[in-house]
């Protein structure tokens, strides 16, 4: 950066104008706009009426299994399949959306192959796969014949025959993991061959189109952010293609993390070109992204996982923010208040969405933004790898070591990958109270909001009203939390299957996941161009950041533990039990 600035939030009264021409505003509107888009698609002219008739007819078939038998029988494992198979994502519309929204694709040794595969690539994957899936589907067969003859035992004594009737859901349940892994390795025969490079530059115009649109609304020159933004869109495609090999994959380092370092590499040797600076709209890209990820936090998945999963997310991470904070200004002696208000709220909410949140609230400096959301991308890749191999190597239940990472581990995507490695409960806990804690993201933006008008800056001499509080308040939040109770009550309205089948499997995974996903990678990538190492270096000084982000993730993980543990094991085993 030329030099440090302020996130910009207007000092003076909102005024009706700021709706058309303030960038929280206009990332509210665009985001909303993808939504409306998405759910006009999927619900007017998508397969909802099919899959109602679908889920009908295995909620016959389950319910008639349920009154015949102590256990889910086979019949009722496959019914739920059936409804599993059901993704609205699959219409039209939805592989109109996933064509041209797609990431470079996995690689090994050739980077090419992140762009384009031919037939014969995709051939070779196929014949090299398919051995592995033929081995895999003979054993679930085998297992599935198992379970039918201890099903048929079972049903032969009545289902009074107790010993008989666990020995049918052990065999059900050997055949559920070998239909998993058989699943999982048919995925791999279904390579086809692709060309991304078309695609790509159709998103690349798309994107310059509607950011440059909101850009020219702000006052800017349009011509200006369309130019500079290739690059950064450049950038965003590389470190989707780095993260997407093989041993990058392995060792957690996703688009995120390589669009900040590719970024800065740039940005520190050659140097980012002046014509490209009017497109690192950082806050602009990122807070579009948020209030697309409020699609995907829903209330009623959230009170699913009961008081337990509460109590890990909004009890203990107050308490490590402030205990943080404190910390900070107390025993390090934090030169910079914003920075550790930042780097606190980074570590203990949610990451760079908490961050980009409270550096809004408290005006804190790009330059300290930056610094919090690198640390969290090198700590976020070590704990996801870490903390499950840790968590295997203990012993520790599948829920305890769910909600472990689901409270400590900052990003949502690391989350989900940490949690899948341990298991499908560990998957669904992790993820669960990652979004309950996603919720504090408005929360704790209003608290800092609050603490720094009304406590901070009258310390520090300046005069603040109660007009500040809002005029400081990140307005894209109210955007975040729109989606999310206009999600939750449409998912509630649909009921469960549906919900899943048209709503998350539909509106967010074929539509607004996959612009936020490529939203978070462009303000990555613009965070590393306009960083610059000798302007950050001063705060970095002493190395207290890195100090304040491990004492603070240390206390975190060990009260989050703690929490689970006494919650989920001692407080409600019942809840435990049922997950």
């Amino acid at each position: 950066m030329a030099q440090e600035s302020n996130i910009v939030i207007d000092h003076g009264r909102s005024k009706w104008s700021d709706l058309w021409k303030k960038e929280d505003y206009l990332a509210i509107w665009l985001g909303f706009a993808i939504i409306l888009v998405s759910m006009i698609a999927y619900f007017n002219f998508g397969p909802q009426a099919d899959f109602a008739q679908k889920i009908g007819a295995a909620d016959q078939i389950q319910a008639a299994e349920s009154s015949k038998a102590p256990f889910k029988t086979i019949a009722w494992h496959k019914a739920q399949d059936d409804k599993g198979k059901l993704k609205a994502s699959g219409s039209a519309f939805g592989k109109f959306v996933g064509h041209w929204t797609k990431k470079p694709g996995s690689w090994k040794t050739n980077p090419l192959d992140a762009f384009v595969r031919s037939e014969g690539q995709a051939k070779a994957m196929n014949e090299k796969a398919l051995p592995k899936y033929e081995k895999a589907k003979a054993v679930s067969d085998a297992a599935l014949s198992a379970a039918l003859t201890s099903e048929q035992a079972a049903a032969g004594a009545g289902f009074k025959d107790t010993a008989l009737n666990d020995e049918a859901k052990a065999k059900i349940a050997d055949w559920r993991k070998a239909h998993k892994a058989s699943g999982d390795a048919k995925k791999k025969t279904g390579n086809n061959p692709y060309n991304y490079i078309p695609t790509l530059i159709g998103l690349c115009i798309f994107f310059a189109l509607i950011f440059g649109l909101g850009v020219k609304l702000m006052g800017e020159n349009f011509t200006s952010f369309v130019k500079g933004f290739v690059l950064v869109f450049i950038v965003s495609v590389l470190a989707y293609m780095l993260g997407g090999q093989a041993v990058s994959k392995q060792y957690g380092m996703g688009a995120e993390a390589w669009g900040v370092l590719l970024g800065m590499i740039i940005a520190n040797t050659l140097g980012t070109p002046k014509w490209a600076l009017p497109a690192c709209k950082v806050e602009f890209f990122i807070k579009t992204g948020l209030v697309l990820l409020g699609a995907e936090v829903l209330f009623n998945k959230i009170i699913a996982i009961g008081v337990p999963g509460i109590f890990v997310a909004w009890v203990v991470t107050p308490i490590v923010l402030v205990c943080t904070y404190i910390f900070g200004q107390k025993v390090l002696k934090m030169p910079s208040k914003t920075l550790n208000i930042v780097i606190s709220a980074d570590m203990s909410v949610c990451g760079t969405s908490a961050a980009i949140a409270t550096a809004a609230a408290c005006r804190a400096k790009k330059e300290e933004l930056t610094l919090s959301i690198g640390l969290s991308l090198v700590f976020t890749a070590i704990m996801m790898i870490v903390m499950p191999a840790v968590i295997k190597a203990i012993g520790m239940p599948e829920v305890l070591g769910g909600a472990w990472m689901g409270g400590t581990i900052d990003a949502t995507g690391a989350v989900a990958a940490a949690g899948a490695f341990l298991g499908e409960k560990a998957l669904y806990v992790a993820a669960t109270i990652k979004m309950i804690q996603n919720v504090l993201i408005g929360v704790t933006a209003f608290c800092v909001a609050m603490y720094w008008t009304m406590k901070v800056e009258r310390e520090a001499g300046r005069n603040v009203g109660a007009m500040e509080i809002w005029n400081r308040f990140p307005k894209f939040v109210l955007g975040f939390l729109v989606a999310s109770i206009l999600f939750t009550l449409i998912d509630s309205n649909l009921g469960k299957d549906m919900g899943t089948a048209m709503l998350n499997q539909g509106v967010v995974k074929g539509g607004t996941s996959l612009f936020r996903d490529w939203f978070f990678a462009l303000s990555f990538a613009a965070i590393g161009l306009s960083t610059n190492f000798r302007e950050l270096a001063k705060y970095f000084k002493g190395g207290k950041p890195l100090i304040l982000y491990v004492c603070g993730q240390s206390f975190n993980l060990v009260l989050t533990l703690a929490m689970a543990y006494v919650m989920f094991y001692l407080v409600f085993p019942e809840i435990t039990a049922k997950i």
